[in-house]
């Protein structure tokens, strides 16, 4: 008997060693009430998930590569790239300092998105996105 250690073991062994398959059910489940996406769109997404699949199979992946290949096409997508909004990257973004109680979280976000337009009518409203991502590595 062969025994492997699963910490040890790519995607792609695991596909290779019992015959797996992946399947797609081709849908998009609506979790917020948006507008219906494109065809384009919905290809866009499809070829997002590819792209992350086909490298995640390969074994584990850097952080940057995960924002690489889903986070900023992501981002593109949904059109955080354009005016109004700023972006912002790790490196210029300064250290997340928490404190409640007995408990200190101390770190940064990778990516920081807000909006810059200025307050045009008498409800502003308020949003900030922040995204941290991890390596494939990590245990969840």
């Amino acid at each position: 008997m062969t025994l492997l250690q699963a910490k040890n073991l790519s995607l792609a062994d695991v596909h290779r060693l019992f015959d797996f398959q992946r399947q797609y059910n081709s849908s998009f489940t609506p979790i917020l009430s948006l507008e219906p996406l494109t065809e384009s769109e919905q290809q866009e997404l499809i070829q997002i998930r590819n792209d992350f699949d086909n490298s995640l199979i390969e074994g584990r992946m850097s952080e940057g590569l995960v924002k690489a290949l889903t986070i900023f096409p992501l981002l593109r997508l949904a059109g955080f790239f354009r005016y109004p909004i700023k972006i912002n990257l790790e490196e210029e973004i300064a250290d997340v300092d928490i404190t409640d109680e007995d408990t200190k979280i101390t770190g940064r976000m990778d990516i920081l998105a807000v909006n810059k337009a200025q307050k045009i009518t008498a409800k502003a409203y308020f949003w900030v996105l922040v995204i941290k991502s991890k390596n494939s590595s990590v245990e969840l």
